[in-house]
């Protein structure tokens, strides 16, 4: 492991392994005031250790449980140092494992929980599939994938009772992020393993709706298992499952278009507000924030997710942060904070990459963020390798919103007929996927804007026409808007110049007042168009100027 050959330090560790002066010559390595070493590229140390016998990591492992300052690090070398199964080994290792927990390092923790199984011997075949069960679980908190599965496939290959392996595939499917497609026999079994017992089967029906909704696109299904699991946990007296799965169901609910979507969300977060969630990811004050984001109250979500932040970045999970700065990103964009914007999709993704979780996501936002205020260039990069993660891990939900992103930046930049292409394949994935809402992702104006300069004024005004009344139902207002925009640009195309003009002046000024700066600077553009072919030069340098 990287980290095993990175930390070094005291000259101890140089009897046991050399002196590194050499290597500092030859540039390999550097030395800190307070003598510890580190690899000056980071290819060296994973490179060293692979080519390594088991006998020199060994080795190196003990000299280091000799010098190392922290009880915990000692005693995670001194579990790397031996490969014999000890009990009073595995047992301080557990122990380790829980002071790392309370520290809030939840890596370290989840390494330790599958060192400590792997030091129990077979002898206590009880107590290793107790710690493989707690290892999972920890694992999947830290979103270690690798040690989840590890520990899932050792406890698996033994006779462990059903409930603790439900236990062990919930962590693994907790682990897989995006990537939820070839995972189905994991929830075969599971749903196998957790029946007649309800709290497990509450858990399972959980993940089965976030399954249904990223990796088969089914809205549908997806509330459908939430219900249920809302159902069950609220049967058992669990109201934190419970307010997980209202979670899910309200989001579903909005995307439907159903009229209680906001009323479920109040219940799972007043279910929440007495029971403090276990992460943010999932959790109805996280999706509180994008209903917010959503709707365009942006001052209101920009606020409460900066009070939660510091929170988040004490206690909370590496995919907690890396939520809260995507969505704060995705605000940032939206009100025009641009230089913010592009530094919390950069935090994103860097975490993202750490963390080695799908990058879709993050590359999405930042597209998002480098539309606003960044180059259009990156932006369309960014689109399409979100595109491609997404097509990669079947995830359809990332795949409408990253081929959103690219078309929006296809149509600024002027290539019509690309966009043309991209957006009516948006407008597919989300008819398939039964998505009613227009607010979640708006692709239907920019649709209608490539329609438009594609002499297609007939398609784009049906396409208006179709979702004006579902914006005007669900009091979207700024969706309204936008399609305010689109419409202008049609009645302009028409001959209709003096309409467009006051619809456009109308709706810059609202976008205005909405406190969508770039919307308005969209709006605005178009009016200096439109003014250029009445021959008003004046007047169209005065909308560009304001734009």
């Amino acid at each position: 492991r990287q980290g095993e050959a990175e930390q070094g330090g005291t000259e101890d560790f140089q009897e046991h392994c050399g002196s590194p002066r050499g290597g500092v010559r030859a540039g390999l390595v550097s030395l800190s005031e307070d003598g510890s070493v580190t690899f000056t590229a980071g290819l060296l140390p994973s490179t060293l250790v692979h080519d390594a016998c088991w006998a020199e990591r060994s080795a190196g492992h003990a000299a280091l449980a000799e010098v190392v300052d922290d009880p915990v690090e000692a005693v995670r070398h001194r579990a790397l140092a031996t490969d014999s199964p000890d009990e009073d080994l595995a047992a301080e290792v557990a122990d380790a494992a829980d002071l790392a927990r309370r520290r809030g390092n939840s890596a370290l923790a989840a390494e330790l929980a599958l060192l400590a199984a792997e030091s129990t011997p077979g002898r206590h075949g009880t107590q290793r599939i107790a710690r493989l069960v707690d290892a999972a679980e920890e694992a999947a908190r830290a979103a270690r994938a690798d040690l989840a599965m590890r520990a899932a496939t050792d406890l698996l290959a033994r006779d462990a009772v059903p409930a603790d392996r439900v236990r062990a595939r919930l962590a693994v499917l907790d682990t897989a992020g995006q990537g939820l497609t070839g995972l189905d026999e994991m929830y075969v079994h599971a749903m196998e393993d957790s029946e007649g017992d309800t709290a497990l089967r509450a858990a399972v029906q959980l993940r089965l709706a976030v399954k249904y909704v990223l990796a088969d696109g089914d809205p549908e299904r997806s509330r459908t298992a939430a219900v249920e699991s809302a159902a069950l946990a609220a049967s058992m007296g669990d109201p934190r499952l419970a307010a997980q799965a209202l979670t899910v169901q309200a989001r579903m609910e909005r995307a439907l278009g159903a009229p209680d979507a906001e009323a479920v969300l109040a219940q799972a977060r007043a279910l929440e507000l007495a029971e403090r969630p276990l992460g943010i990811r999932n959790a109805a004050q996280i999706l509180t924030i994008r209903h917010a984001l959503f709707d365009d109250r942006l001052t209101d979500a920009r606020d409460e997710l900066n009070a939660l932040l510091p929170l988040v970045q004490r206690r909370g999970s590496v995919e907690d942060t890396i939520e809260l700065f995507s969505t704060l990103a995705a605000i940032e964009s939206r009100m025009g904070v641009c230089a913010a914007a592009l530094a919390h999709a950069g935090q994103s993704l860097a975490l993202t990459l750490e963390a080695g979780l799908s990058p879709g996501p993050a590359w999405y936002t930042l597209a998002l963020a480098e539309t606003a205020g960044g180059s259009f260039a990156r932006a369309a990069s960014y689109a399409r390798r979100s595109v491609q993660a997404s097509e990669e891990e079947g995830d359809r939900v990332f795949l409408s919103r990253s081929r959103y992103a690219l078309g929006r930046v296809q149509l600024i930049n002027g290539d019509v007929a690309a966009a043309l292409e991209t957006l009516r394949r948006v407008q597919a994935d989300e008819r398939a996927q039964s998505t009613v809402d227009p607010s979640m992702l708006r692709w239907h104006e920019e649709l209608a804007e490539a329609l438009l300069a594609h002499d297609a004024g007939d398609e784009a005004l049906a396409l208006l026409d179709e979702v004006r009344p579902v914006a005007a139902r669900l009091g979207r207002s700024t969706v309204l808007l936008g399609c305010d925009r689109a419409y202008a640009l049609w009645l302009a195309a028409e001959g209709r110049t003096d309409e467009s003009v006051q619809l456009l002046t109308r709706t810059a000024e609202a976008f205005a007042r909405a406190g969508l700066p770039l919307e308005q600077g969209r709006a605005l553009i178009a009016l200096a168009r439109v003014e250029r072919r009445r021959r008003r030069r004046s007047a169209a340098q005065s909308a560009l100027h304001t734009a």
